[in-house]
């Protein structure tokens, strides 16, 4: 039989023997989605970055995967190919990226991440570790360990089904 109990001021329901892995993840899932998704929002907006976010998600994505074909980062970045060009004209203009033709196929271009956009990541991950660890100075020690045992757990979060590499 199940018993409610409340935690952070969210009710949820527990199996009598309080096993997690026999809970519905379901509560769960909206509770960190909606507190992730809060925080990821919150710093972003805090960092007033001159890069928008789908600009700087194809940078990452080019740094961790890269060299890529503007068909493969379309589908890395869940977008159109048309979106795509798009994005890859403004990061060419900022000279964050490097269009180079394809080695295998004359008619394609491979995007590679240039200095200057290994610099902006560089500048934008410094300043939002820097805005997220002042908010970590504000949690009690207690706060801090339990995050810091979360950690693997929300690591495992990010592991692509469909090819088990991490996203990100």
């Amino acid at each position: 039989m199940a018993s409610p109990e409340v935690a952070g001021g969210m009710d949820e329901t527990r199996p009598a023997d309080g096993d997690p892995a026999d809970e519905d993840p379901t509560p769960l899932a909206a509770r960190l989605g909606l507190v992730v998704g809060r925080l990821n929002r919150r710093i972003r907006i805090d960092g007033r970055q001159s890069v928008p976010p789908l600009q700087l998600s194809t940078l990452v994505t080019v740094e961790q995967k890269g060299p890529l074909r503007l068909s493969d980062l379309a589908r890395r970045e869940a977008v159109t190919a048309p979106t795509m060009s798009r994005v890859l004209t403004a990061l060419d203009e900022q000279g964050l990226v490097v269009r180079t033709v394809d080695p295998d196929d004359a008619r394609g271009v491979l995007i590679t991440l240039s200095d200057k956009g290994a610099e902006v990541l560089s500048e934008v991950r410094n300043h939002r570790t820097a805005l997220l660890a002042r908010r970590l100075r504000r949690l009690d020690p207690a706060q801090v360990a339990a995050l810091t045992e979360a950690l693997p757990a929300l690591e495992a979060l990010l592991v692509d089904d469909s090819d088990g590499n991490a996203t990100g």
